[in-house]
């Protein structure tokens, strides 16, 4: 049994970290498994897969990782920042992007299962930042431009932005709960 659960991870993340080097033509919603670190990077710049809160919590630190993508529902009993600059694919010369997948998907980028981020409070403090497929269970506090929950991500708790201006550069296609408002 402990065998085939560990094919079963590495098949995932296979098919997680293959997804993600999907078509740039998507408007930068996909991700690459691996892109090379420049000396003009500030950060490491391959996609960081986690499980577990302390994993987690070191993947989206200013210090992690440009992708982040869990393979099981995870909760974290402090807060979570989400911090650092970051380079789409890691281009020293790319668009600033950060990614925080909260799904699996197949070889054709379809979404075949989503999990559970809960914590209870989020801090977006990364430009550009995506949260995708999946719900993070708490609330969202956005303190960067650009924040972006798409259709197939929840919020299940309230949006907060330090600023309209940060409000007005979000784009919220997917589902909150709770509030969404400025504070």
């Amino acid at each position: 049994m402990r065998l085939f659960k560990m094919i079963l991870v590495a098949g995932v993340s296979v098919a997680v970290l293959a997804g993600c080097g999907a078509n740039e033509d998507k408007a930068n919603n996909s991700a690459a498994t691996s892109a090379p670190a420049t000396e003009q990077t500030d950060a490491v710049t391959t996609a960081s897969i986690v499980n577990q809160a302390d994993a987690f919590t070191k993947a989206v630190s200013k210090d992690g990782n440009w992708i982040v993508a869990i393979l099981n529902d995870v909760t974290i009993p402090d807060e979570v920042v989400v911090a650092g600059e970051f380079r789409n694919k890691g281009a020293a010369d790319g668009d600033i992007y950060r990614k925080i997948a909260l799904y699996s998907q197949d070889a054709d980028h379809k979404i075949t299962a989503t999990y559970t981020l809960t914590v209870p409070k989020f801090t977006v403090q990364s430009e550009n930042l995506k949260v995708e497929g999946g719900t993070i269970k708490g609330d969202v506090y956005v303190e960067a431009k650009g924040f972006t929950l798409p259709e197939t991500a929840t919020i299940d708790g309230n949006l907060y932005f330090t600023s309209e201006d940060l409000k007005a550069s979000a784009k919220i296609d997917g589902k909150v709960t709770g509030t969404t408002e400025v504070k």
